[in-house]
């Protein structure tokens, strides 16, 4: 049965509504099923990521992400620091992913995204997990850098909504995501959690090995994810339901290109969007061997950051 809920707006007031996650009319309507074929399908020859490196994943190859079609996960757990409407009281039920795509190297979570670690478990176990962080009073399912496993976590969401899974589930990605893949996950994602990484192609060429499109990559995927779920819709006690809530990680010297993020927030996708501007960029994983980001960023700069998005017209939040 759809939950009685009083949903509110970021800029709005609270109003009364029936909810339930999108994934569960989908399944209904035989979609979801349909789905999951598709997205399958395309681990025989992959262009999950815009690498589009075209490795049959089915058959034990590798893609640019270093990972067959066999899900990795590396932990799953109650997550206590993302965002105040995913954590509320007990947590984002998050699902780390080992591996990624992206290949940033100043990447923060490098032990997960470029090493080796982490387990590999069924659709049936990923689902299961998905159950238990539920159990636990978990507000969501955060899923961290899903994008290089997209069909298996369909799958395994089928799994799991026959064991009574009904709360929100959240695609937390680097921003690195094609809109076709995107597009069939529309009613699939509740809530979308985007980086936005650089706004300039010498940059993401250079700190994200070969993703020189990124920009323009994930201006598209942003737009798209605003598309589907609009901007972010909270519950009468402030925890997310649906919409997109978009990171910006400030780099040193404004490598991140943090002007021209939120002038294409603003200007593209409104100014009452849920904008992180996070501060807490350290020096991690290969960064050492860039000068320029071999530093933590300064007060000043996360401020001047801070100043930029304000002018721009948009409303910041932080983490935890």
């Amino acid at each position: 049965m759809p939950i009685p809920t009083l949903d509110r707006r970021v800029t709005g007031l609270p109003q009364r509504t029936l909810w339930e996650p999108s994934y569960l009319r989908l399944e209904r309507a035989g979609e979801l099923a349909e789905r999951a074929r598709i997205l399958n399908a395309m681990y025989r020859n992959c262009r999950l990521c815009p690498r589009l490196c075209g490795a049959n994943r089915l058959d034990g190859q590798r893609g640019v992400c270093l990972s067959t079609s066999k899900l990795k996960v590396f932990a799953a757990h109650p997550h206590f620091g993302e965002e105040r409407p995913l954590t509320g009281r007990f947590g984002s039920g998050t699902i780390f992913f080992g591996r990624c795509s992206l290949r940033c190297v100043y990447c923060q979570n490098w032990e997960i995204a470029h090493s080796s670690g982490g387990a590999i478990v069924t659709p049936e176990a990923l689902a299961q997990m998905m159950i238990g962080l539920q159990e636990r009073g978990c507000h969501n399912i955060n899923l961290v850098t899903p994008t290089h496993f997209v069909p298996g976590i369909v799958q395994a969401l089928r799994v799991a909504i026959k064991l009574g899974l009904r709360i929100p589930l959240v695609y937390n990605t680097g921003g690195y995501d094609l809109v076709n893949v995107l597009k069939l996950l529309e009613g699939v994602i509740d809530i979308y959690l985007p980086d936005f990484k650089y706004a300039s192609n010498e940059a993401a060429r250079k700190y994200s090995p070969g993703a020189k499109d990124y920009p323009e990559v994930a201006m598209a995927a942003i737009e798209e994810m605003h598309r589907q779920v609009g901007d972010l819709v909270m519950d009468a006690h402030g925890i997310a339901r649906r919409g997109l809530m978009i990171r910006h990680l400030v780099l040193p010297d404004n490598l991140a290109g943090t002007d021209k993020f939120v002038e294409f927030v603003a200007r593209r996708l409104g100014r009452s969007t849920y904008v992180n501007i996070m501060p807490q960029y350290r020096p991690a994983f290969n960064a050492g061997r860039f000068p320029e980001l071999a530093r933590p960023i300064t007060h000043e700069e996360y401020e001047n950051a801070i100043t930029l998005a304000r002018k721009a017209g948009l409303r910041c939040a932080v983490a935890g």
